[in-house]
Order: structure tokens, then sequence, then C-alpha cells
């Protein structure tokens, strides 16, 4: 058992290490990630939440719901979200709960909050949330590297 125990440790990280290398050469380092939480839903939803891109400024999520699959409390920063496979989704935070029909393509922005979710509907609820981070600058002033766009390739199946 011990054994089998280190092999899935030994595994786990492999995996990991062959994905960061995979990864784009203009891949974040890991010192700007996000240190994960209680709350975090990549802590709360392992099964539900991956990363697809993450640097200082934004971290990048795909989530999918199975019907009938929930996610309990957890907390994002403030958001956006876009449907990329419709579905059917409750939403339960401190002022109650909301069910959201959404459809491929509805893009929602939701201040920082707590809440859980749970797909209500018959067909897998896919979405990708973009966390924002940090302070914002005044309209106006330059990007960290004026006239040039960050892209890192992803993939978001479905």
């Amino acid at each position: 058992m011990h054994r089998l125990l280190i092999f899935a440790v030994a595994m786990t990280m492999a995996t990991s290490a062959v994905a960061g290398q995979a990864a784009s050469k203009d891949a974040t380092p890991k010192s700007n990630a996000t240190p994960a939480s209680s709350q975090d839903p990549l802590v709360v939803g392992p099964t539900i939440y991956r990363v697809i891109l993450e640097n200082d400024r934004v971290r990048v999520l795909e989530a999918r719901f199975k019907p009938g699959e929930r996610i309990g409390p957890h907390a994002h920063p403030d958001h956006v979200v876009v449907v990329t496979s419709a579905g059917k989704l409750a939403i339960t935070n401190a002022e109650g709960t909301r069910e959201i029909d959404a459809k491929v393509g509805d893009t929602f922005y939701s201040p920082a909050e707590t809440h859980s979710a749970q797909n209500v509907g018959t067909t897998e609820f896919v979405c990708v949330v973009t966390e924002l981070k940090g302070k914002y600058k005044a309209k106006g002033q330059a990007s960290p590297k004026p006239g040039t766009i960050e892209v890192q390739q992803g993939k978001v199946d479905g």
C-alpha cells in the first residue's frame, strides 16, 4: 500500500512536470501562481475546475459541471464568465439562490463573492471563468509591455 501511494504521488508530480513543459514558452513562472486557499475553487472542486492560464493579472479557469454535480462554498475575486456549453446552473450566495439558464456565448461579470453552485439541468454546463487580480491602472496608462499582446495557447474541450 505504501509503495502504491509513493507511485501515485510520483506519477502525479511527473504528469504535472510534463504538462508544465508542454505549456507555451511564454507560460507564466510559478512565482505568479495564486496560492490555493480552502475556499479556492480548485481546492473545493478539483474535478470541476482546471487552470487554463494564470499570470499576475488574471487567472483563467475552465469549469465543467455534469448534470446534478455541485460544488460547495468557494470564493472568486471579481470575475467574468463566458459560457461554452449551455445549461442550467443554480448559484447560491449570501443573498439566496438564483438559477441561470445560460446559452453558449452568454457572458457575465460578477463582483467578488463566495458562492456554491449546482448543475440543475440535464446537460453538462461548461464555462470559462476569468478572475481579475491586483490593482487596475487608470485609463490611459500604458500596459506593462506597450504595443504587445501576451498570447498563451490552451485548449478548451467542448
